[in-house]
C-alpha cells in the first residue's frame, strides 16, 4: 500500500519564535507515536541540523545541492538519534536563492526534489527561514499546510498578516491546495494576561484555528540542542516535552 505524506512548513518570518524547537520536537514526539518522519532544514543558519547533533561544516552535501539539481533527497537524507530522518542544511544554502532566481519553476524545486521520497514517510516538516524569500516560497509551494508558531507578545504577531498575504499568492499561483493548519502559541506564560489576550487577538483578527497545547516557556528547549537532541530525550518529564507530546497526538486525532 502506497504511503502518503502530510507536509508541513512550520514558518514565520520573525526569528525567535521557537520555530525550529517545534519542528525538532514535534518530529521526535511523532516518531513516539510510531510516525515516519522526515526534517528540512531550509534555514541556511542550520540551527535545526546542529540542534540534532550534526554539525554543518562536516557535510559535504546538504538540501543545497538537492535544490540546485545536483544530488537526489535520498542521497542526502541522514538518520538522526531523535528518529526523525533529516535532510540537513548548510551555509551554502545562503547562496541558493540567488541561484534559483534565474531558474525556470524555480517555486517548485524542493516539490519535486521531495516526490522521490514522500512515500518513505507519514510527516514531512519543513523549517523555513525567518523571512519570505525563494525558500520559504519552496516551502509553502511543497507544503499540505503552514503551521505558525507564534510568540504571544503583541510585536510577535505583526508580521502575521505579511505570512498570510504569501500564503494567498502561493494558493494563486504555485500551490492551490495549500491551507493553514494554524497557529502553535510559543514561549507561552499563561500566568500573563498579556499572553492571554495576545492569543486571543490573533485568533479573532486573522480567524485562524489556534493549535494546542500552548508551548511553555522554559530553559530546557535552550538546553537541549547543546547535546544535539530535542526536549523530548533530555527532559523527558518536563511539561515542555509533554506539551510537543499532546500536540503531536492532538494533531494525529485530527487526521483519523
Amino acid at each position: 500500500m502506497t504511503r502518503v505524506s502530510l507536509t508541513v512548513a512550520v514558518t514565520n518570518q520573525k526569528g525567535g519564535v521557537a520555530k525550529t524547537t517545534s519542528v525538532a520536537s514535534l518530529g521526535a514526539a511523532l516518531v513516539e507515536l510510531g510516525r515516519r518522519v522526515l526534517l528540512v532544514d531550509l534555514d541556511p543558519q542550520a540551527c535545526l541540523t546542529f540542534s540534532l547533533g550534526i554539525d554543518p561544516e562536516d557535510l559535504d552535501v546538504s538540501v543545497h545541492q538537492v535544490l540546485l539539481g545536483q544530488k537526489s533527497a535520498a542521497d542526502v537524507i541522514m538518520s538522526t538519534d531523535d528518529g526523525p530522518d533529516l535532510l540537513p542544511a548548510t551555509i551554502e544554502l545562503a547562496g541558493a536563492e540567488a541561484a534559483l532566481l534565474t531558474r525556470t519553476g524555480r517555486e517548485h524545486v524542493l516539490r519535486t526534489a521531495l516526490e522521490d521520497v514522500s512515500e518513505e514517510y507519514d510527516w514531512i516538516l519543513l523549517d523555513c527561514p525567518p523571512s519570505l524569500g525563494v525558500l520559504t516560497v519552496n516551502a509553502l509551494s511543497a507544503a499540505d499546510e503552514v503551521m505558525i508558531p507564534l510568540q504571544c507578545e503583541t510585536l510577535s504577531h505583526r508580521g502575521v498578516g505579511q505570512l498570510l498575504d504569501t500564503v494567498h499568492d502561493v494558493r494563486r499561483f504555485t500551490n492551490r491546495g495549500l491551507s493553514v493548519m494554524g497557529v502553535l502559541p510559543t514561549l507561552f506564560d499563561g500566568r500573563t494576561k498579556h499572553a492571554r489576550t495576545v492569543l486571543e487577538a490573533i485568533s479573532e483578527t486573522y480567524e485562524l484555528p489556534v493549535l494546542e497545547p500552548p508551548i511553555p516557556k522554559t530553559i530546557k528547549f535552550a538546553e537541549a540542542p547543546a547535546v544535539g537532541r530535542s526536549i523530548l530525550s533530555t527532559a523527558r518529564s518536563h511539561r515542555g516535552a509533554g506539551a510537543y507530546r499532546q500536540l503531536a497526538a492532538n494533531l494525529l486525532e485530527a487526521r483519523s
